[in-house]
Parts: structure tokens; C-alpha cells; sequence
């Protein structure tokens, strides 16, 4: 059954929920005490706490655009266990509740290359791993493709080459620059500080502006400024690139999208006493139906 989005101008937006997974409470707050964040972020008896993956379909005049793949198929049980994934349906089930199939797919947006955030890049058939999506261009940062061939010994782990290598290989592979525009009206622009080719996305229509943040912000209990997680790379640049854009999305009243939050996806954010607080913002203003995944 095809489900309905949202308006967003003449665009249409699409919440897809792939699902939850757990990570180290510790690690996604970096040096701000358990104290601090546990009450609205509680952790379970192995001190990790619940994310969602929330990727995000546009759908425009001139194509689908799909803002990152979620975890992805064919995990190792080891692999489940250890990050307590719970998924109900896949990411090419997740598409079709909204009538899209992957061959509708035009446009893929990496935000980065960890394995939460491209997982569904690829599937495995009959034994090799294939894009997902057969007629999409994949839409990566140049820096964040050179580290994630080529990763350290820090950072190696989040990077898993089934989820990507066979982009390239099939020939569907954009990389770019700093700032550029995938279609009129979207655009993505280098947030580096998680990883040093990090990118968020821009989306404009009609007067009215949208950013899906990816890591830069995850949840909504990250938009406080030092509030940044054990896994940026580069915290400082991380920091100084959140406060410049929170600024802006003060000031013109952007909508922001939150990838890993499971309860509030969406939010605007408002200054008060020199702080960035979420305002609140009713779901229902958004869509009028509740993906079973965030709850």
C-alpha cells in the first residue's frame, strides 16, 4: 500500500525509518558527563543508547533523490548483536510502502561513508554485491571517498568496502567538491568535522529552506555547541561549522532533519539566553502518520 509524504513547497518529502540500532552512550556525547544526557537519552544495561536511521526521499520534477541507505543487508550476527539493530522491514521494503522501487531511484546522497549511513547503498546477488539502485548516481565527497579507500587504523572500522567499492566499479559514482548542486533546488554542501569530507544537504523551495544534517547534528540532544561525540574526527572544525549553520538556520527559519534521532526527526531550532534550544514542533505538522519504527 503506497503511503503519503509531506509537502515541502511543490516538493514531496518521505521520512523513511529503516529502523534502530544502539551505540555507546560514552561515545555519542564525547566529554559531556552521563549526568548530562542519560534523562533524555537513556541507556540500557550496556550504557548504549537508541538511534534511528532515518534516511530521507525527495521527490522532485526532475527525479528521486534518496538522502543515505540506512545500515544495509547481510550483516555478520556478530555484527547485530553488538549494535542491537532492530529492523522490521528492509530498505527497498521501506521505499515501496511509499510506491517507490529502486529502479525510480535517480539520485543517492552519501553523507559520509560509515556503514550507518550507506549500508543500503548495495545488495548482494548471487554472491557479489551490486548497487541497490541501478539508475542512480551515487553523490559523494571527493575527501570522504580518498579516507574511506584508504582509512586509518581509527577509523577503518566504520568503513565496510562492500557498501561502496561496488559504486565505482559500476560506473555510478559522482564525486564533488565543497558545494554542488544535484538538481535545482538541492544541493549539498562539505560540513566537515565528523569526517573531514562530510557533507549535509541543502534543500530550497519556494522561499523555504530544509537541511538534513546527517552526523553533523544526530539528534536533537546534539544541537547544543559542545555537545559532539567521540567519533568526530575533528571536533573543533565540527563545532565552528554547527555554529555558523545554526546561525543561518535561526535566522531564515530552517526546517532541520535529524538522521539518527527516534523521536523527533524533524525541528526547528530558536536562540535563547546565547543558547540553540528545539522548538517545540508537532509531528502532525509534518505528516499526518507515525512510522512504527520511532516509537
Amino acid at each position: 500500500m503506497k503511503t503519503s509524504g509531506f509537502p515541502f513547497g511543490s516538493l514531496t518529502f518521505h521520512l523513511i525509518c529503516e529502523g534502530t540500532f544502539w551505540l555507546d552512550g560514552g561515545a555519542m556525547f564525547g566529554v559531556v558527563p552521563k549526568v548530562l544526557w542519560h534523562k533524555l537519552n537513556p541507556a540500557d544495561d550496556m550504557n548504549r543508547i537508541k538511534l534511528a536511521l532515518n534516511c530521507l526521499v525527495v521527490e522532485h520534477p526532475d527525479g528521486v533523490v534518496l538522502v543515505d541507505t540506512g545500515i544495509g543487508e547481510g550483516l555478520k550476527e556478530r555484527f547485530l548483536e553488538m549494535y542491537k539493530v532492530e529492523k522490521k522491514r528492509t530498505l527497498k521494503e521501506c521505499l515501496a510502502e511509499h510506491g517507490i522501487a529502486p529502479e525510480d531511484v535517480s539520485f543517492v546522497i552519501n553523507t559520509h561513508l560509515h556503514f550507518d549511513h550507506c549500508g543500503g547503498n548495495t545488495v548482494r546477488v548471487d554472491r557479489k554485491w551490486r548497487p541497490t539502485f541501478p539508475n542512480a548516481r551515487y553523490i559523494v565527497q571527493k575527501l570522504e571517498w580518498e579516507d574511506a579507500v584508504d582509512p586509518n587504523e581509527r577509523t577503518q572500522a566504520s568503513y565496510l568496502k562492500e557498501t561502496f567499492s561496488p559504486i565505482e566499479q559500476a560506473g555510478q559514482l559522482d564525486l564533488v567538491s565543497e558545494e554542488h548542486e544535484v538538481l535545482p533546488g538541492i544541493k549539498v554542501v562539505r560540513t566537515n568535522g565528523h569526517t573531514r569530507g562530510h557533507q549535509s544537504v541543502l534543500i530550497e523551495c519556494e522561499g523555504r529552506k530544509a537541511l538534513y544534517l546527517g552526523d553533523l547534528i544526530p539528534t536533537t540532544s546534539h544541537i547544543k555547541i559542545p555537545y559532539t561525540m567521540g567519533y568526530d574526527l575533528y571536533p573543533m572544525d565540527l563545532v565552528e561549522t554547527k555554529k555558523r549553520l545554526l546561525k543561518q538556520a535561526v535566522a531564515e527559519n530552517w526546517l532541520l532533519i535529524f538522521e539518527h534521532d527516534p523521536l523527533r526527526p524533524f525541528g526547528y531550532v530558536g536562540e535563547e539566553d546565547g543558547r540553540f534550544v528545539i522548538k517545540p514542533f508537532p509531528q502532525s505538522n509534518v505528516s499526518g502518520e507515525k512510522n512504527e519504527d520511532q516509537g
